[in-house]
Formats: C-alpha cells, sequence, structure tokens
C-alpha cells in the first residue's frame, strides 16, 4: 500500500501542479464543537429562510455520513481576486468580486474531478465524492483543519498568504493519508474592522453573521419580491452579494490578481449602470449571466436588488434622481 505520508506529499504537488492556490488533509471525524454551534445558530433563526441549512445536520457535521468509509477530507482554495479597475461608482450596479467571472462551481469541480482521478489511478480502487457548495460540508472549518488558514470575525477563511478572496472545495475519500496539523492561531487579534464596517450589523459578534441581516443573503438567497425598506438603504449599491466585510479586511493587502481565467470579470461587470442594468429583460438576463453565480438570484431577484440601489441612488443623490451625472 502506498505510503500516506509519501501519497499526501504527492497529491499536494499534483493539486499545484492543476493550478490550486494550496491542497491541506484532516481526518474524516465528527465536527463535536461545530455542532454545537451550528445548532445554537439555527435554534436562532440565524439562517433567515435558508431552510436547507436546516436538513442534514448529522451529514453536515460527520463526514462518513456522506461517504463510507471516508478516512481523510482533502480541502483545496483557489485564488479568485481580480483588482477593481477603478472605484466603483454610485450610479453603477455592483457585483461581488466572487461572481464577475464564470461560475466557481464548475470550474473548480473540474480542478478536484481531475485531482481525484489522479489520486484514483494512484491508489486504485477507492471511494469518494468531490464537493464545492453542492452538500451539506462545512468547507471552512475543513480548510482550517486542514491547515489552510483561520475562519476571521466576518466568518470567512483567511489565508495568511492569499487572504480571504479564495474559493474552497472538498474531497471526502476512504484514502488514508498523512494530515496536516490545524491552523491554530487567530490573527485577527483584537481587529474589529468588519464589524465596524457591515453597513447592517450582520455580523453580530465575532466570528457569527445573522443572514437576516446580511446583504449577501437578500441579493441572493431571498426570494421575495421586496427588500425592507429600512434594511435596503443600507445596502447601497450593491446588486448581487457583497464584499464590504472584505474589503476592508487588513490582510486582504495580500491578495494578489488570480491566475484563472475563467474567474476574471467578465465584460461590463464591473461598469454597467444601475439604469441599464434595470433595462434588461429576461432573455438578456440570461444571455448576460449565463454560466454566471449571478444566476442564483433568479431574474426577478436581479431586478428587484437593481431597484432597490436605485432608490438608494436616488435618496442619496439629487442630480442621480433628475438623470444628471
Amino acid at each position: 500500500m502506498t505510503n500516506p505520508q509519501r501519497l499526501a506529499r504527492d497529491l499536494k504537488q499534483e493539486a499545484r501542479r492543476l493550478g490550486l492556490a494550496a491542497c491541506g488533509i484532516a481526518k474524516a471525524e465528527r465536527l463535536d464543537e461545530q455542532a454545537r454551534l451550528l445548532e445554537a445558530w439555527l435554534t436562532a433563526g440565524r439562517h433567515a429562510s435558508m431552510s436547507y441549512m436546516d436538513r442534514n445536520f448529522e451529514k453536515r457535521i460527520d463526514p462518513t455520513r456522506l461517504v463510507d468509509g471516508a478516512q481523510s477530507v482533502v480541502s483545496v482554495i483557489d485564488n479568485y481576486y481580480h483588482p477593481d479597475p477603478a472605484p466603483v461608482k454610485d450610479s453603477l450596479g455592483c457585483i461581488s468580486r466572487y461572481a464577475r467571472g464564470d461560475d466557481y462551481h464548475y470550474v473548480l469541480k473540474d480542478k478536484l474531478f481531475a485531482l481525484y482521478h489522479w489520486l484514483e489511478d494512484r491508489v486504485g480502487t477507492m471511494t469518494g465524492r468531490v464537493f464545492v457548495d453542492s452538500a451539506p460540508v462545512m468547507d471552512k472549518e475543513w480548510a482550517r483543519r486542514s491547515g489552510l488558514g483561520w475562519i476571521g470575525k466576518h466568518s470567512n477563511l483567511i489565508n495568511p498568504s492569499l487572504g480571504s478572496y479564495v474559493f474552497i472545495g472538498e474531497m471526502i475519500i476512504s484514502v488514508p493519508l498523512a494530515a496536516d496539523n490545524p491552523f491554530q492561531t487567530d490573527h485577527c487579534g483584537s481587529c474589529t474592522a468588519c464589524m465596524d464596517a457591515c453597513p447592517t450589523d450582520a455580523i453580530y459578534r465575532p466570528y457569527a453573521v445573522d443572514a437576516n441581516r446580511c446583504i449577501s443573503y437578500w441579493t441572493i438567497e431571498h426570494r421575495g419580491d421586496t427588500i425592507p425598506e429600512t434594511l435596503g438603504e443600507k445596502f447601497g449599491n450593491w446588486i448581487f452579494g457583497c464584499d464590504i466585510c472584505q474589503e476592508v479586511c487588513p490582510w486582504n493587502k495580500f491578495s494578489r490578481p488570480t491566475r484563472e481565467p475563467r474567474y476574471q470579470a467578465r465584460p461590463d461587470a464591473t461598469d454597467t449602470s444601475l439604469d441599464t442594468w434595470m433595462e434588461l429583460d429576461m432573455e438578456a438576463f440570461r444571455a448576460r449571466f449565463r454560466n454566471s453565480p449571478v444566476n442564483r438570484a433568479r431574474f426577478e431577484g436581479f431586478v428587484r436588488n437593481v431597484r432597490n440601489a436605485r432608490a438608494n441612488r436616488d435618496r442619496h443623490s439629487p442630480d442621480a434622481a433628475e438623470g444628471k451625472e
């Protein structure tokens, strides 16, 4: 049988060859502490209308419920950072950085499947699954346990070399691999920049986010026709997702442009006016956002978001309300 240490080393080398930013390994076991925290978060209703978070609880905190005979959880991160070409004006619609290019679910899964098949060729018979937000997996905790970074006060994974603009994926497999040491140090220290900057106070305490107040939840997951005005007026010109807590994080000074062309911003993703976005009909929306994460909001949700952003623009800019630049 292949030596677990050598196999782990070779697997990480193959991950780098495939273009992944980093790869780490943890032992597949039940996440008892995370189970307690998740249960309290769900009981308090912090997940808003995302009822899928309440399903498959045991599978979410125990990888052996997802893959029979699971022994290792392999976590990878993929850098998606690309700098803004210019400051975003209030008259423009703002889309979260992660959603400006192609859908990361497909891009990262392509790389993970290639890594999975490489490992399968090396060890022969094995069982396993690949995950990119496609099943109840606590990806940030597994990435931390794999030594890839710590979970910041904004609840995102922070890699000390890349910052937080990274996608996370996993392979849960029946192959025993040498595990890495969990990332133990919390480098957030006394910094509260993310909490202070959140306009809706969604980060209600360090390391915990209330979806009921989160701009990303309301502009992506919410399925209603409207956004409560007292909350929506704090959204600024965000029309899909929100990067505010990441933009102010000091650790993102280490972010460097991604080398993955499919994560690069599509044309017009950062410089389209709210009025132009509002002119999109369903057919144009589908064409513009084919194979894009923005589809998650659906056409009706996207229009709702643009309408809210225009109301914010007009509320704070009399000139814009008159159609002036």
